[in-house]
This record gives structure tokens, C-alpha cells and sequence, in this order.
């Protein structure tokens, strides 16, 4: 390389790593209150290129250990799939302070740039034995329609810096809605195995799974659950015995499950956790009932999702859920009473939460969601995320606590399936014992078309004991649409 060149490469690349350590260290301290409590912004889109929609963030997942919480989400959403790019967002104190960035190597609007057209579906996942954090994703190699690939990117300094990507899978063929765990219980026969799920769209959604024993640098062949299930949403939990649990929404409008307990070498067929009944929201939002999992300190799995069987005439959606101690046999389904039945609130997309330092019939449990305020609001909807929690296992929830809002839907990303917030929303308990929400918020945009960023709770969410009893007892329609790919990217 000639001299000036060198010179010229030097000074954009010591240009890119000021932006980058800026973007990275610096943290966000604008706060607004609603509802009682105070908001953090963690992050905001930096992203000015022409193709995706300038500051908007979606969908954010997050995982916590001892006092780190890691989320990630999209940034810079493009309205036929996918964003700009992955940023993150972690705190080292449970959730006092927060630092924050966006993953190198990945689209060629990083920094440095990847090969990628655009990213989605992050997922934040611990490997205790490794001592890394994971972030996988999904790498579009063009506009939507074209071959996707699934990536982790690893940190192994407390999620304050990541490196570059390395690939699950990348083969020519469209993946979709991927999904990371791993086993960090010591005494497990397969501790340190990481687990991700995806789907091949190419395949009619066939479930896939594959498998990292070294911390997430190499991973091994995709393999699909005995029968060749077909859905999407998986989200893999470990029990501490080993056994991977993957909950997912299925093709014939259900929830189901299917398990491993060989540390990945196979998988099992599924079974049906419940069907799903949905009402369709008044507000032009892109919703599912994808599930939302989490797993108890014995072993006991949550599985969350949207659902209108305890509403009369099935006119609006609760946030429902079904448990179970090994996977295959679930309990009938319970609903989250954070709102009397037949209040004529529209509550989806759950980010479940438990404590795994509690079990049983005192196990601790938050779920934050977003809701309508009136169902069948038509273009008069206004958008609110609310929250609710549990102390003895979810045989009672407290009142709904509003968090943010109200938003117009006509503040948030537009997408070809509707207003996003995202597909899925995150909650934590860390190791201080309150809940560590981040969700996206939209705020009246001032001098650009949007304003929607990554907020958390200041200082979290206390989880309490709640005086609304959980309830069983359906009058809803029965109906169980089948999923239609709705929900791509």
C-alpha cells in the first residue's frame, strides 16, 4: 500500500475508533417520568442512511447475571426487514449505569463495516463456563427475500466490547427468528453448551437447532427435532438436570415444546403446551403470540404469550402462560390478572421474567407488555408498555403499573406487517431482585419523521406480592388461527 494511502486508511480507521469508543462509553441521562416511575433512555439510532427508517429501535432482548445485564436490539429499522445494525446496551451494577454501542463487523453500515445488507432477531445469552457473552442474529444478505444468515458475535469482557462475527449457520438459505441459551449450571452433564434455534423459511419453517461446546467459536450442524416440526419463535431454556426445553409457536396455531436431553446430540418431537386463541388488534400493530420462556430455580418453565380465551367473545388479549417440570407435560393455561377479565384492555407481546434464585409456589415473576388502553381502538389507538409481577409462582399479580406512554402508532417503525415495537420484548431479574425491562418507546418526533428508542426502568422494577387472582377459567371463542409468515425479520 503506497505511503499516502497508508496515511489516509490510518486517519479513517483512528476516525472510526473515536466514534466507536464515543458510542460506546457514553452514557445516555435523559429521563422522562410516566406512570410513576422514571425512564432511562440506553440508547437511540445513530444510522442516517436513506434505505432504513433514521432513529427508530425495536425489539430488544436481555439476560442478566449476578449484577450484568446485556440487551440487545435492532437499530435503524428498515420497513421490509431488518435494521441498520445490532446495538447494545450493558450494565455492570444492576442497572444503575449503562454503557452502550453497536456491534462491529456485521452490515456495511458498522464500524467497521461488515458484508451484510442488514441485522435482526438479536438474542443475549451467558455461558458461565466460558466466562462469555453471546449475541446471536440474523444476517440478511440483501432486501427481504434473500438468503439469511445466523451469527453470534462474543464478549468476553462483561459485554462492554464484542468481536467480530462468527457464523452458526450461513448457506444460501433464508433463516428466521433465531435464539440463544446456555447451560450454566455446574453440576449439568453438559454444562458450557450453547443452543440456538432458528428456522428455515426455505423449508416451510422446519425448527433447527445447533449446538457450541467452546463458548460459541465454532458450532455444530443444524439438526431438526424428531418429526420435523415446522413454526418459529423458538426460545430454548436449560433445566439444571440438562434437559434443553425449546417452547415455539407452531404452523397449526399452537404452542408446543420439544426437548433434548443428550446435550443437543438429538431432539424429540413435540408436544402441545395449549392452542392459541388471539384477538386481532384494533391498532394496525405488528403482533403475534410468539412465546416468551424463562425457567425457575428447580427447573420449572414459563412460557408467556398474548391470548383471548379468558375475554368474553375473545374481544381483546390477556398475557397468558403455561408451566411445566419437565418439558413435556404442561399445565393448563393461567392468566396474568394485572387487569380484571372483560376490562376492555388489549395487552401483547410479553417479556417474561423469574427470579432463579426462587422456586415453586414462591417463585418471584415480572412481565413487562405493551397494551391498549381500549381494544378495537381503530386509528384513534394509543400505545402504553405496563408491567406486573408475582411473588408466589403466579398464583396472584399485582395491578398493572403503566411504564410509558401514551404513543401514537403512527410514532413507531413502520413495517410491511404494521407499527413496530418488536416481535418480542425482554425482562431480567438480576442478582438485586428487581426486574430490568428494556422496551422500546416512541416519543413525538421533533424534526424527524421518528423518535423511537431503547428505555429501561431507572433502578428496575420491585417484584411483589400482588392481590389479583390468577385465573383459569375460559369463555373466550376456542378459535386457533394458524400462523401465517407474519412475522419474518
Amino acid at each position: 500500500m503506497p505511503v499516502l494511502s497508508r496515511i489516509k486508511w490510518r486517519s479513517r480507521a483512528a476516525l472510526a475508533l473515536v466514534i466507536a469508543l464515543l458510542l460506546t462509553f457514553s452514557t445516555t441521562a435523559l429521563t422522562f417520568a410516566s406512570g410513576g416511575v422514571t425512564l432511562l433512555k440506553i440508547s437511540s439510532d445513530p444510522y442516517t442512511n436513506s434505505t432504513s427508517q433514521h432513529k427508530t429501535q425495536v425489539e430488544p432482548d436481555t439476560y442478566s447475571n449476578g449484577s450484568t445485564i446485556v440487551s440487545a436490539f435492532q437499530s435503524g429499522r428498515f420497513t421490509d426487514g431488518g435494521s441498520s445494525n445490532i446495538g447494545w446496551a450493558t450494565s455492570g451494577d444492576n442497572g444503575t449505569t449503562w454503557k452502550h454501542g453497536f456491534l462491529p463487523d456485521t452490515t456495511v453500515y458498522a464500524t467497521p463495516p461488515g458484508k451484510y445488507a442488514r441485522a435482526s432477531d438479536p438474542s443475549v445469552a451467558y455461558d458461565a463456563k466460558h466466562k462469555v457473552w453471546i449475541i446471536s442474529y440474523l444476517a440478511l444478505t440483501g432486501a427481504e427475500g434473500a438468503p439469511v444468515d445466523v451469527l453470534v458475535s462474543r464478549s468476553t469482557n462483561g459485554g462492554l466490547t464484542w468481536g467480530n462475527p462468527v457464523a452458526v449457520v450461513s448457506n444460501g438459505v433464508f433463516y428466521d427468528k433465531n435464539w440463544s441459551v446456555c447451560d450454566d449450571t455446574v453440576g449439568s452433564p453438559f454444562y458450557g453448551n450453547c443452543y440456538t434455534e432458528f428456522d428455515s423459511v426455505n423449508l416451510n419453517d422446519q425448527e433447527l437447532m445447533s449446538t457450541s461446546t467452546t463458548g460459541g467459536k465454532t458450532w455444530g450442524a443444524a439438526k431438526s427435532p424428531s418429526g420435523t416440526p415446522q413454526g418459529l419463535g423458538g426460545q430454548p431454556l436449560v433445566r439444571p438436570n440438562g434437559t434443553v426445553v425449546v417452547p415455539f409457536e407452531d404452523l397449526n396455531g399452537t404452542i408446543s415444546a420439544f426437548t433434548s436431553t443428550n446435550g443437543g446430540s438429538s431432539w424429540n418431537a413435540p408436544v402441545t403446551v395449549a392452542t392459541i386463541d388471539t384477538a386481532n388488534d384494533g391498532g394496525s400493530m405488528r403482533t403475534s403470540p410468539l412465546p416468551s420462556a424463562e425457567i425457575d430455580g428447580s427447573g420449572k418453565v414459563y412460557v408467556a404469550w398474548q391470548d383471548c380465551r379468558f375475554e368474553k367473545n375473545c374481544s381483546a388479549n390477556d398475557i397468558v402462560y403455561s408451566t411445566s417440570s419437565d418439558g413435556t407435560h404442561w399445565s393448563a393455561v393461567q392468566r396474568v390478572a394485572s387487569d380484571p377479565v372483560n376490562s376492555g384492555i388489549d395487552h401483547f407481546i410479553p417479556g417474561f421474567a423469574v427470579d432463579k434464585s426462587t422456586s415453586g409456589s414462591s417463585a418471584h415473576l415480572a412481565v413487562t407488555y405493551y397494551y391498549f388502553p381500549i381494544a378495537n381502538c381503530g386509528s384513534n389507538c394509543t400505545l402504553d408498555v405496563g408491567y406486573s409481577s408475582s411473588t408466589d409462582g403466579g398464583a396472584h399479580w399485582t395491578a398493572n403499573t403503566q411504564l410509558a406512554g401514551p404513543m401514537q402508532t403512527t410514532w413507531l417503525a413502520n413495517t410491511t406487517q404494521g407499527r413496530m415495537v418488536g416481535d418480542y420484548i425482554s425482562t431480567s431479574i438480576s442478582s438485586d431482585g428487581r426486574a430490568h425491562p428494556v422496551f422500546a418507546v416512541a416519543k413525538k418526533p421533533l424534526g424527524t419523521t421518528f423518535n423511537e428508542a431503547m428505555y429501561t426502568v431507572t433502578g428496575g422494577l420491585p417484584v411483589i406480592v400482588g392481590t389479583n387472582t390468577s385465573s383459569t377459567v375460559v369463555v373466550g371463542s376456542g378459535h386457533a388461527p394458524a400462523l401465517s409468515r407474519h412475522t419474518a425479520l
